[in-house]
């Protein structure tokens, strides 16, 4: 069967056809809002560019790859959502095009070639055969009522007939073209203020990602970006007190990259008030602008508040947050695994490191935190009562062997009154996602730490253990021997302790008692070992000069006691010593957001063309009514018909006015014919 070719033409007529059909597709449109809907959700409950060891800490190392590929941590950045809202953006546009011309027609024809069939097909008409006025008289009529009900009409006279054309709320129309344009806007404009521009520098070659943390000058060339690179970022830096910066980190998937500001930013002082729960209530940010090229050298001081940003040349600056900026903190590190009392003095700033030595190598010490303020929950509080207690000053460190292993810890400056006894209190974790375990320190009468640093040293010290064994007074009925070995025991039993607690003294008696004489051997372990530690402890009391001779208090008795709980806690701490913060210089930082946003009057005109769009299309309705007149057998025929496109209810209470008007108008004549649908019953319009 032979088949004409398709002309090359009308192959590419076909294609672009195919092509407008599918893009400018309702239904595609609609996907892909939807798509957006879900990714915006999704951006919204996932907190977006943060630290990629976060979310392994949240999710879990599969998990974490998972959500990495798909692109969730930056959801706005990722090139999936980027094409979506492009695709969203050119489908509006090709619908807009496709009916912007059609609109625009039905907004100013009045279409007055029309057939009485097919006025008698809509839902809203009546017929009259009027005797007592001629075509021109009814005419008048009908024109008369329909400017009074507001519409605007046409008449146009068609061979034996003629035809009034009247429309009403033609601007409805509008409604439809201000909602897709508005669509076309806020798209564009999210992509303007997005990460687009970013992708693309990176794409090009022009940036590349910094993944390392390092310092602002040791950040790459590669990895910094002039101002006014970017049209559109976000970024966030941190301002102690009493310095400028002119920069801010732009973050972006597991790196960021340095954004150079044409201005610096100093921070003159930073208040935070707190509410009684401990959070805080509002803290704000005075600062310095300076701007020689705009502002010579006369600075321009402004306030940042919580939600009231301050917008220099463009640059929109918020409080977003605030933590230490390198307060200096005089500390005492207390020995705990050698004999020596003795504590090292060390000065250090909050954000810094060194070096700390050890018998099995090198650690380093990373101030990482400090904290004025610590108010916390009462234990005694009755149930809805709020009632809180201030524990002081805190700070937090962390302590890394050589092979990057890190433990981090968290020390409050001043004693803490726990159930009528004072305590030291430092807690410790391996992994950030795990909770703290604390290290309960008792106090001593003069609120130190020194009485049970001195039991732990003494402890420590085997020669000083081996001397004061030797020296006392044995039993009459005692043998040497059997005293020699007693107390080879207990300097085993206590060496053992110091090393490793009371899980190390079981240890060793399940290595060396058989097992049916375990719990038996045990007990007499823990037991001489108990009395032996008492007596050690007397020896520290006797040395601080306290009259032991008629024994010791109940005072002395807990504080004995709950330092045999710190000392079997002392070998899961896990640090060679004690860190106690002796005093402090507190040094305040501002946490800044800067962002710039060329695409915000883009996006500010698109919604409020949504909200106009909104208001037109629901609140108004365009309405169509054609009269078509004609003489026959002597009388006039009129046939009335109408339509609109919302408030059907509404139309059919309008349409039923005029036919009243206009019956009232013409006089008493009845209708025939009359198919006007009752308001219950009208079906949509078309």
């Amino acid at each position: 069967m032979n088949q004409t070719p398709t002309h090359p033409s009308n192959r590419r007529h076909t294609l672009s056809w195919v092509l407008l059909e599918f893009f400018g597709s309702m239904n595609l449109a609609i996907t892909l809002l939807v798509l957006v809907a879900v990714a915006s959700v999704i951006g919204t409950v996932l907190q977006q560019n943060q630290p990629y060891p976060d979310y392994v800490f949240k999710f879990g190392p599969f998990w974490f790859e998972v959500f990495r590929w798909l692109g969730l941590y930056d959801v706005y950045g990722a090139s999936w959502f980027i094409g979506i809202l492009a695709f969203l953006i050119l489908s509006t546009s090709v619908c807009l095009y496709r009916q912007v011309p059609r609109m625009l027609r039905d907004m100013i024809r009045f279409r007055t070639n029309i057939q009485p069939h097919s006025l008698r097909g809509f839902h809203q008409h009546v017929e009259w055969q009027v005797v007592d006025h001629d075509l021109d008289a009814t005419q008048d009529a009908v024109t008369e009522v329909l400017q009074k009900r507001g519409y605007r009409w046409r008449a146009r006279t068609v061979g034996d007939h003629r035809v009034v054309a009247a429309m009403k709320g033609r601007y409805n129309r509008l409604g439809y073209l201000f909602t897709h344009a508005a669509v076309v806007l806020i798209g564009v404009g999210g992509l303007l203020d997005g990460n687009l521009w970013l992708k693309l520098k990176e794409w090009h070659g022009e940036v590349v990602l910094e993944t390392h943390d390092l310092a602002v000058r040791d950040i790459p060339p590669a990895s910094r970006l002039a101002p006014g690179a970017l049209p559109a970022f976000r970024g966030n830096v941190m301002i102690p007190e009493g310095t400028a910066a002119s920069f801010v980190f732009v973050r972006a998937r597991n790196g960021f990259v340095l954004q150079e500001l044409p201005f610096a930013i100093e921070l003159k002082d930073f208040q935070v008030a707190y509410h009684d729960t401990g959070q805080p209530k509002s803290f704000l940010s005075q600062v310095l602008i300076h701007d020689r090229e705009k502002l010579g050298d006369h600075p321009l001081e402004a306030t940042i508040r919580v939600n009231h940003p301050f917008t220099y040349r463009g640059y929109s600056i918020y409080q977003s947050d605030f933590g230490d900026g390198g307060s200096v903190l005089d500390l005492r590190a207390w020995p705990l695994t050698v004999a020596s009392l003795k504590p090292t003095e060390i000065e250090a700033k909050v954000g810094g490191s060194l070096k700390v030595a050890r018998p099995g190598g090198t650690l380093i010490l990373e101030l990482s935190d400090f904290r004025l303020f610590n108010l916390l929950p009462e234990s005694d509080a009755q149930p809805g009562e709020r009632k809180f207690r201030n524990f002081g000053p805190s700070f937090g460190f962390k302590l890394r062997d050589e092979g990057g292993q890190a433990w981090e810890y968290f020390n409050y400056m001043a004693p803490v009154k726990l159930e009528d006894r004072w305590f030291f209190i430092s807690g410790m974790r391996i992994q950030p996602s795990a909770p703290f375990t604390y290290l309960h320190i008792p106090a001593d009468p003069n609120n130190s730490p020194e009485r049970f640093l001195r039991f732990n040293a003494r402890l420590h010290d085997a020669d000083w253990l081996r001397t004061w064994m030797a020296n006392f007074a044995p039993a009459a009925n005692e043998d040497s021997n059997l005293r020699h070995d007693l107390e080879r025991v207990r300097v085993s039993l206590v060496e053992l302790f110091a090393q490793g607690g009371s899980a190390a003294v079981l240890e060793r008696a399940k290595a060396v008692v058989p097992a049916d004489r375990l719990q038996e051997a045990s007990a007499l372990y823990l037991n001489i070992l108990r009395d032996t530690l008492a007596q050690v402890f007397i020896e520290v009391l006797r040395e601080e000069g306290i009259d032991v001779a008629q024994g010791v208090g109940e005072r002395e008795e807990a504080f004995f006691n709950d330092a045999l709980s710190a000392l079997s806690a002392l070998p899961a701490y896990a640090s060679p010593f004690y860190l106690q913060l002796a005093s402090f210089r507190q040094v305040e930082a501002s946490g800044l957001q800067v962002t710039r946003s060329d695409g915000v009057a883009v996006v500010y005109t698109g919604f409020a063309m949504l909200i106009m769009g909104v208001f037109i299309m629901f609140y108004t309705s365009h309405r169509r009514l054609w009269a078509w007149l004609a003489v026959e057998k002597g009388a006039t025929r009129l046939l009335l018909a109408g339509t609109g496109n919302r408030h059907q209810t509404e139309f059919a209470h309008e349409f039923a006015i005029l036919r009243a008007m206009l019956e009232q108008r013409l006089g008493t004549a009845e209708a025939e014919r009359s198919t006007t649908t009752p308001s219950s019953a009208v079906p949509q319009a078309y």
